[in-house]
């Protein structure tokens, strides 16, 4: 049952990545180009640090991320928004500092929470600019986001804070996105 959660979550988050993509080529999605610097980063190394741990579960989720990441991040120079305001290089500059913590640590906890909390300071850039314009956000590939962090938490076996934090951050911080895009929506129709 956990391959195929597992496989599941790991399909998701190819199919959201895809669909993400393909919103930032026809204009639906304006990517903010520091939450996608900081994301890079963060998959990069999450993967890389999984992968060392001998991580079975959690790797494919971040692995995928990672790969997927590369991709938006470039996309993000011709089709996206925002990078060098105030506020963004400030989450950046925080964010590194999580991203420095985490790599020079060697408690593998205390690298878990600065990698979630720089992943968090990096998505801030972006949760402003959807809540200021969710129309510069596709809200279907934040479903396929939430559901693949619900798979993969359904595939974990022994829950301990290394194997859960992250696949649980990720369902809720694409919850709250899929919720900054659609809630707006429905004020405006009313």
């Amino acid at each position: 049952m956990q391959s195929m959660f597992i496989l599941i979550s790991s399909i998701l988050v190819f199919i959201a990545y895809l669909i993400y993509g393909w919103s930032i080529v026809v204009g639906k999605t304006k990517p903010h180009r520091t939450t996608r610097l900081v994301l890079l980063l963060i998959t990069v190394l999450g993967t890389a640090s999984l992968f060392a741990g001998h991580d079975r579960v959690a790797i494919w989720l971040i692995g995928i991320c990672a790969i997927s990441s590369l991709i938006i991040f470039l996309l993000s120079f011709k089709y996206g928004m925002g990078g060098w305001a105030k506020t963004d290089l400030v989450c950046l500059a925080i964010a590194i500092i999580g991203i420095i913590t985490w790599q020079v640590t060697d408690n593998p906890a205390l690298g878990l929470y600065a990698s979630v909390m720089a992943d968090f300071v990096g998505m801030i850039p972006a949760l402003l600019k959807t809540y200021r314009l969710p129309h510069t956000e596709y809200y279907f590939s934040y479903i396929l986001d939430v559901l693949a962090g619900l798979f993969t938490l359904f595939a974990i076996q022994k829950w301990e804070v290394q194997g859960f934090a992250y696949p649980l951050y990720i369902f809720i911080i694409n919850f709250v996105m899929l919720l900054l895009i659609v809630i707006p929506r429905k004020k405006l129709v009313k």
